[in-house]
């Protein structure tokens, strides 16, 4: 019986400092992914994503640069605060019929 190898998850963090080892510091991407026991696939999408991230593109997942963090948070937010106006403005119309009489 063979068993499904676990999926290994990276913090932020770990991911930016390898990705920064290979484009700030021009490190070979084999050489990085060896010493950090990463594959090297992995790390080259990393690196995609941290161009990406760098040149203002909003990715899906977790974003790895500061910037792209506060962006996730603040659209999180805005998201939210648009949800609660939306519940306030059918509260305002329920009430408003209440008062008038249409519901009892």
């Amino acid at each position: 019986m063979k068993l499904k190898p676990t999926k290994r998850h990276y913090s932020v963090e770990f991911k930016l400092e390898a990705v920064q080892q290979v484009v700030l510091h021009h490190q070979r991407v084999i050489d990085i992914a060896r010493s950090l026991a990463v594959d090297a696939s992995t790390l080259r999408k990393w690196i995609r994503q941290y161009k990406a991230e760098i040149q203002g593109v909003t990715p899906a997942g977790k974003a790895l640069t500061p910037e792209q963090r506060q962006i996730q948070a603040l659209e999180k937010q805005v998201r939210r605060l648009e949800m609660e106006k939306e519940i306030l403005k059918q509260a305002a119309v329920l009430m408003s019929e209440i008062r008038r009489g249409a519901i009892r």
